[in-house]
């Protein structure tokens, strides 16, 4: 009888074991939060030019950046956020990352939009700067402003190309002194699109913009804000070039800036003398206690599971197909060597109680608002913020790197 060496069989019930174990504690501690529900197929309808127009109203929920806080705090007396007092209070919300797929936002998240509309957003551009967790999900989608905001609609387009290029290559320049650990090339695979940004505009009751905000993390990654946003034209065509500045009627919809790298921009430019527009309420002082932010915020390469949310989420909204084709070139963090597989698995045992049991808490103790209370956020803010100062210090140099894919090389 031949019996496989021990040497082999180790790693994998070591491998399996641990997997189990972290899928028993996930739904132990999570339990329905963890259930995806039914996606709802329904057709949703377009959102129509009636209510687009509403948004430009000095009164409209659409522009109020203090939003959150008068959901938390009407909402608790049963009193309607606007002055109109209806019963049935709606607000705009702009989505880009894997809340463009029906499978995450009406499934997972349990979102039942009123209707939805495809929009370019000229002065923001997608990023991939949110830390995640090393190993499994390196980073998230966010947003930022771009360096230089678009000019009025008169500016040509060939000037405003021009300029958007001038802006990246200066930005790109500012954060390559930021590199601490890994040179990354500049030309990132990350930053090739220079267009605007393209997104769904989905119309949404209070209850779900606060659970929104509520599975976004309660507040804690990401900074609301309200944006501009221009619907596809009514010829749309998805082969066509997406335009450098968009020319139907624009409207106002909330999104979810990410907020330190958005910060790092208004100091850049700040201290080459050019004052730029505030982007929204600052976060709160207990909101930013370890805060953590990675040193190179174009490094990370998101997870081939959640790049593929966004790119399904692109294609059931027929976006640009130039757009789909700038999404499927990104590169994903995959693991090659037998170091970063050992690694994950002992990162994972080590950080997942914690990490589940602040989204649960978040989950459970988030105001009418969806955002979690202040002690919620610190807990989080110090969870990861250890997480990653150990990933840094021991796990990336002991079992390699577990934010971009490296060569295939043994270990």
């Amino acid at each position: 009888m031949i019996q496989s060496a021990p040497e082999e069989q180790a790693p994998t019930r070591f491998w399996f074991s641990a997997t189990q174990s972290l899928d028993r504690l996930k739904n132990l501690l999570l339990g329905p939060l963890a259930k995806p529900a039914e996606i709802d197929t329904t057709p949703i309808p377009t959102t129509n030019v009636r209510r687009r127009r509403a948004s430009s109203f000095a009164a409209s929920l659409d522009q109020d950046e203090t939003l959150q806080e008068k959901i938390s705090t009407q909402q608790e007396h049963g009193i309607a956020v606007s002055d109109t007092g209806a019963k049935e209070e709606t607000v705009l919300y702009l989505a880009y990352g894997s809340n463009l797929a029906s499978k995450t936002f009406r499934g997972v998240r349990g979102i039942r939009p009123i209707s939805q509309i495809c929009v370019f957003v000229p002065e923001l551009r997608l990023t991939f700067d949110l830390p995640g967790i090393p190993y499994a999900e390196p980073c998230f989608a966010g947003t930022q402003y771009k360096d230089v905001p678009s000019t009025a609609a008169s500016t040509s387009n060939t000037d405003i190309e021009d300029e958007t290029d001038t802006s990246d290559t200066e930005y790109l320049s500012e954060k390559a002194t930021l590199i601490s650990k890994t040179e990354a090339p500049l030309e990132s695979d990350k930053r090739r699109w220079h267009k605007p940004l393209v997104g769904v505009v989905y119309e949404v009751t209070l209850a779900d913009y606060a659970k929104i905000i509520a599975t976004e993390g309660g507040g804690r990654g990401y900074r609301d804000g309200v944006i501009d946003c221009h619907p596809f034209p009514e010829n749309y065509d998805p082969s066509a070039p997406v335009p450098d500045y968009p020319d139907t009627p624009a409207f106002k919809a909330h999104t979810l800036l990410s907020p330190a790298a958005d910060d790092a921009r208004l100091r850049s430019q700040s201290k080459k003398g050019i004052v730029l527009p505030s982007t929204g309420p600052k976060l709160k002082w207990w909101h930013t206690i370890c805060l953590h932010f990675r040193p190179d915020p174009e490094y990370a390469q998101p997870s081939a599971r959640y790049l593929g949310l966004i790119k399904t989420g692109a294609a059931e909204h027929n976006l640009p197909i130039s757009y789909q084709e700038y999404l499927a070139q990104i590169g994903t963090f995959h693991i090659t060597t037998t170091r970063q597989k050992i690694g994950k698995v002992i990162f994972l045992v080590m950080w997942a109680p914690g990490i589940l049991t602040t989204m649960a808490l978040g989950r459970i103790f988030a105001g009418p608002d969806g955002r979690s209370p202040p002690w919620v956020v610190v807990l989080a803010n110090v969870m990861f913020s250890g997480l990653w100062k150990s990933y840094d210090g021991f796990f990336a140099r002991v079992f390699g790197d577990g934010e971009r894919t490296l060569d295939d090389t043994p270990a």
